[in-house]
């Protein structure tokens, strides 16, 4: 134990040791490879946005779906596993490839999904459909719901596995101050999500006119200005009841920006940047409440 795991640009899953050393693990040759996770058998669950859900092992990766009712998935972008061994993984659009992002936002309309990965039947299903880049999924530390992230929405679900309100979805955080980016579970049962720095204000100003859309769409590298997310990080802890409680950011993107995923782990956070060729660390000594 006492492992932590990241995927790159260049293709490869990376693993850092408890020693602090830094080993090239997997490699696995695409730039596609988005959210992770290690399974309870020991194995890595990894969202392929070209190729679906992967199970890495240490003799090779394996493609446990690909699709789904008949369609291919196309951007796949984060895992977790129950204890009953049930994957759910969030698909952040059905209609754009990941180097096509953008183009979901210009459309502004819902493509995203919630899926589930049955092992013992290996069969793949839809849990939620209709969710506006879902590219974040984390499940309670008690295990009877699952939080998914609604990016171009500013806001995360709640969606219930046990009970009497199974099957039943609720808003867990609503009016965040960026777009979430992936969600993860921390220690004490509260949840970090990574904050990209685009605003209401700004996805307003795209969607003001279609000839901005159209020049947008036509010249990608412009979003890059538009959204800000290149400008600042910020990533917040929220309670089990849907209240932040601390955050900490990075307002002029002098150390890092564009931070997609937080991890907490042996009292630091871990932060992934899709601007970084690093892997920050943050003591959790300081906070900004």
């Amino acid at each position: 134990m006492g492992i932590v795991y990241t995927a790159t640009r260049d293709g490869w899953i990376k693993r850092r040791h408890k020693n602090g050393t830094w080993q090239s693990w997997k490699y696995i040759g695409r730039d596609t490879l988005l959210g992770l996770k290690v399974s309870s058998a020991g194995h890595i669950l990894v969202c392929d946005a070209q190729e679906g859900l992967l199970k890495v092992t240490e003799d090779g990766v394996t493609v446990l779906a690909s699709h789904v009712n008949g369609k291919k998935i196309r951007l796949a972008d984060d895992v977790v596993e129950a204890s009953d061994g049930s994957v759910y993984f969030s698909v952040a659009s059905t209609k754009f490839g990941l180097h096509e992002w953008f183009l979901d936002v210009l459309e502004a309309k819902p493509h995203g999904q919630l899926l589930k990965y049955s092992p013992s039947l290996n069969q793949i299903s839809v849990i939620l459909d209709n969710l506006a880049f879902a590219n974040g999924v984390a499940l309670s530390a008690d295990q009877d719901y699952l939080v998914v992230c609604e990016s171009w929405k500013f806001r995360c679900l709640k969606y219930w596995l046990k009970e009497e309100m199974k099957g039943q979805t609720e808003m867990f955080i609503d009016n965040l101050v960026g777009a979430p980016d992936n969600i993860k579970l921390a220690p004490d049962g509260s949840f970090w999500i990574a904050l990209i720095q685009i605003t209401a204000p700004r996805l307003n100003f795209i969607h003001k006119s279609r000839a901005i859309e159209h020049l947008l769409a036509t010249f990608p590298k412009l979003m890059k200005w538009v959204m800000g997310a290149y400008d600042k990080a910020m990533v917040v802890n929220v309670a089990a009841d849907g209240k932040i409680t601390k955050g900490f950011d990075d307002p002029t993107g002098k150390v890092m920006s564009f931070v997609t995923s937080v991890l907490e782990y042996d009292d630091h956070l871990y932060l992934g940047s899709l601007n970084c060729d690093f892997i920050g660390k943050l003591p959790l000594t300081t906070s900004t409440d």
